[in-house]
């Protein structure tokens, strides 16, 4: 399944495009981050980790999900 990857410090967020159901909820949740009419549309550098993960779980669809970054 395609996948896109948005990578922000110490956690990526990971948006699946044909599961997104467009319900619009991480962009009224965190309107910094989720702008459908920009290009990124996802800025995950404009919230904190704690903040992306407490909107990913939000999400009805599951299109959107994370994964922290680890150091080398």
């Amino acid at each position: 399944m395609e996948t896109h990857e948005y990578a922000a410090g110490e956690i990526t967020v990971i948006w699946q495009p044909k599961k997104c159901i467009h319900a619009g909820v991480c962009v009224k949740t965190l309107p910094k981050v989720y702008n459908p009419k920009e290009r990124p549309w996802l800025k995950p550098e404009n919230a904190t980790a704690e903040e992306l993960k407490n909107q990913i779980s939000l999400c009805p669809s599951g299109a959107l999900s994370y994964k922290f970054n680890t150091a080398i």
